[in-house]
């Protein structure tokens, strides 16, 4: 009798010990839901680039903004630069003087310079605004209005990004969503020149940024995005192929192989190869940038949403840009979208499907393997032939 109830007793104490370390584990896990957020894709997609990590803290190189906004995947590594606070002086003896930049800026930088989370939000939108949105841009920084911006005034506008980076915890619906602790790598927590502060306030950081400097970054960053693609395809040649317009083009899209080999079966069979010059494939992008405008242009011209004329699409793009696009490029462009091909273009798709353009790298083209790779590899190889 006492075996049992020794024996009884036993089995209660574990049991007892066993329920208190099941409740410690789901409070352990719950404290540390609600000190994790969901990432967005492009939170993830600076963390996947991002090689430097100074203080706890990540930071991307130059060189890893342009993969970041050019490659599907970061360059190979073993793991990230840790850099003390104490070891980065070389982003001021490298970086030039705003008066000293050009589009060669992030590539001659390489991985001489850093570059911030809230810099690389503000580096993305850059390479989707128009011209005519530059203005505004310095505006939003300039916040006392004397028409030149300070580097106090720069480092609010960072912080004013973070607070709608907090903001946006648990929005991310994406699929396989990444959580990330709250004091991880993100947000801003200790002062530090980056390569940007030091490129518009000196290294001192007692300059103003006046608004032509502004507008110059901007310019050279947005051509020299666009310079790394056109080179890409082009090995050194003043031009480009249609069908690699057409890859460009199409690089972000989120359409699947079969539609996207439909695009560029199609301009084989209607296109006569020309050749696209840089300046041409520059307007094109630059038209673009300025997509949301020649929509509505496109809707209060069409009212009833029909199709549209290459006349009608060179009248509007003037309309919004101010510039004229090429006749062939125009050409190219209605031989790729053109579904019927009676001449006419259904600017809702081209509209849609552009816009995918427009958010490069925040949804990474999607991996093919096994049969789809070889069969995707197989109709690379007998377009390249017939091309």
């Amino acid at each position: 009798m006492l075996r049992k109830c020794l024996t009884g007793g036993t089995m209660v104490v574990a049991t007892i010990s066993l329920w208190k370390t099941k409740v410690v584990m789901a409070e352990t896990r719950r404290m540390k839901q609600e000190s994790s957020v969901k990432l967005t894709s492009r939170e993830r997609r600076f963390i996947n680039f991002a090689s430097v990590e100074i203080d706890g803290q990540l930071y991307m190189t130059p060189q890893d903004f342009l993969d970041s906004v050019i490659e599907q995947e970061p360059r190979p590594r073993l793991k990230r630069k840790s850099l003390e606070m104490n070891e980065i002086g070389f982003v001021k003896d490298h970086t030039p003087a705003l008066n000293k930049g050009s589009s060669q800026l992030f590539r001659n930088l390489r991985d001489k310079g850093i570059v911030s989370y809230t810099e690389y939000l503000f580096l993305l939108s850059i390479l989707t605004k128009p011209h005519s949105a530059f203005r505004i841009a310095f505006n939003m920084f300039d916040t006392d209005g004397n028409h030149r911006v300070d580097k106090h005034e720069f480092l609010v506008m960072e912080r004013i990004f973070s607070y709608a980076w907090k903001e946006k915890r648990g929005i991310g619906k994406e699929q396989n969503d990444v959580m990330i602790e709250h004091d991880e790598g993100l947000q801003r927590r200790h002062k530090i020149d980056t390569t940007l502060q030091v490129h518009f306030f000196g290294q001192k950081g007692n300059k103003d940024l006046h608004y032509e400097g502004f507008y110059k970054f901007m310019d050279d960053l947005q051509t020299e995005v666009l310079e790394l693609e056109f080179n890409e395809f082009s090995k050194g040649k003043k031009v480009i192929s249609e069908i690699d317009f057409a890859k460009i083009l199409l690089r972000y899209t989120y359409l699947d192989i079969d539609e996207h080999d439909k695009f560029l079966d199609r301009l084989l069979d209607r296109i006569e190869e020309k050749g696209i010059t840089f300046k041409e494939f520059r307007d094109f992008c630059q038209f673009l940038n300025n997509l949301e405008d020649f929509s509505i242009a496109m809707r209060m011209y069409t009212l009833a949403d029909r199709a549209i004329s290459k006349d009608e699409f060179s009248r509007a793009v003037k309309i919004c840009t101010g510039f004229t696009l090429t006749p062939h490029i125009i050409k190219t462009v209605f031989a790729i979208f053109d579904e019927d091909g009676d001449g006419l273009l259904s600017y809702k798709e081209f509209i849609a499907i552009m816009k995918d353009r427009l958010h490069r790298g925040c949804k990474a083209p999607q991996r093919i393997e096994s049969w789809e790779a070889f069969k995707q590899c197989l109709k690379n190889e007998l377009r390249q032939n017939r091309v």
